[in-house]
Order: C-alpha cells, then structure tokens, then sequence
C-alpha cells in the first residue's frame, strides 16, 4: 500500500522550489521587521503558482499532518497548509459528494489554528477566510463573526471581515454590513483596507444601494484608506461627494 503523504515531503518539496533571493524582497514586503505586523516571520521564497503545484500534489495529506505545517515558522509551510485545508473543503462541498461532517472537521481546525496565531499575515487570512468561516457559516450561526470582530489580536479582526466575503458570493450582505461599522475606529491600516474592500465587494456583487446607504450613514467616521476602497467602483463624482462629506 502506498504510503500516507507526510508534512515533511510538503516541506522537502517547498525546499527544492525556494528561492533564498526572492525570500528577502517578500519578507520585506510583509513587513517582518522589529515593531511591524509581520514581526519575526521566515520566508524560503515562493510565489503563490509555484506553492499552488505543491497544494495539488498534497491535497490529500491528514490533518495532523496539515496541523504540523501550520504550526511552523516557515510562512509558505503555514499558506500551504491553509490552502490544503481549502482544497478539502471545496472537495467536501461539491453538491454530488457533499461531506458535512468533513467541512465541520476542517472549519473547526481552521478556527484551532487561528486560536494558535498561525493564521498570522494577511495573504494566509485572505487565502482562507472567505472559505473556512464564510462559506462553511452561510446556514449555520454567525456569532463567531462577531466575537473574531470584536478581539483584541489583528488577525482575528481581519477574518472575521474577510470572511464575510463567503457570504457576499452568495448574496449575503447582511453580515458584512453588521461587522463593517466595528471597527471603523480601529488603528491598524490593514483592517481599513478590509472594511473598504468587503464594502466594496457589496456594492460589486450584490447592491450598490446597500453600499451607497452604509456609506451616507457612516462616511463621517470612516478611515481615508477605508472610504477610498469601498468608493472605487463609483463614478468620480460620487467619489468626491463622499471624500468631501469625509
């Protein structure tokens, strides 16, 4: 019988593909230095196509397994094993084969995870969020949206915002719109740009009217960076007008 795939020939395969040069640039991007959000994080190099190869190869790899690439200090091992994790909930998800006990083992390691800081950048929340909470909550309870909004830890605020994206893909804007008015007081720039970009994703994919009305409603208080991303499918005009109210 073959063997079960392991999480150390994930991480011998993510060695052969590393690239020691193009590690620097990255952590420099995710801004890994004393004091930044990124603070402390290991990079080996690897653009996200190239990781994706690995993802295919692996995607049957157990969740104890993923669960030891998650807890490495290794970013790609980290983004790997989230992108496992996706690749089985989408699997469990196809209506033909739709395994409910199996999306719940795997929202619920998600959610471990987080609690273990290893969703900790903001490419491995975006790369999951909108899967792992939104997608798998769409008909069940959404208190954990509110709670993950309400932390203390960037991280956490930054799934529970990105996850509502799940939702907005299926007409859902209810959640978005609750969570978006949090945290317009929030300090960190990288909450500024969910909240923009979720808003944003409103008025693309569901109902301008619903954007238009949060924005009347809250553009006096909302951060320049916020206001910016979720105005940017509106016409110039409209942009300004709502610039200006800022």
């Amino acid at each position: 019988m073959p063997c079960s795939p392991t999480a150390s020939a994930v991480t011998e395969d993510l060695a052969v593909l590393a690239d020691p040069e193009l590690a620097v640039g990255v952590a420099r991007f995710f801004q890994t230095g004393p004091g930044q959000y990124g603070e402390g994080d290991v990079f080996i190099g690897m653009k996200v196509p190239v990781l994706r190869t690995v993802v295919k190869r692996f995607v049957d790899l157990p969740l104890n397994e993923v669960d030891l690439l998650l807890d490495s200090p290794i970013h790609e091992h980290r983004m790997t094993g989230l992108l496992i994790l996706v690749a089985q909930f989408k699997r469990a998800s196809k209506p033909a084969s739709r395994d409910d006990a199996a999306r719940t083992r795997l929202a619920e390691a998600y959610l471990r995870a987080l609690g273990r800081g290893r969703v900790n950048n903001w490419d491995l929340v975006d790369c999951s969020a909108p899967t792992l909470l939104g997608e798998y909550r769409f008909d069940l309870s959404r208190d954990v949206f509110t709670e993950l909004a309400q932390s203390d830890i960037l991280w956490e605020r930054r799934v529970a915002m990105v996850g509502t994206l799940g939702l907005i893909m299926r007409g859902d804007a209810s959640t978005t719109l609750e969570l978006a008015a949090l945290p317009l007081n929030d300090k960190q720039p990288l909450m500024h740009k969910a909240v923009g970009w979720m808003l944003r994703e409103v008025g693309k994919r569901i109902d301008r009217n619903l954007l238009l009305a949060f924005l009347d409603q809250h553009t006096a208080q909302m951060p320049r960076t916020a206001l910016s991303y979720a105005t940017e499918h509106l016409r110039p005009e409209q942009r300004a007008a709502y610039r200006a109210a800022r």
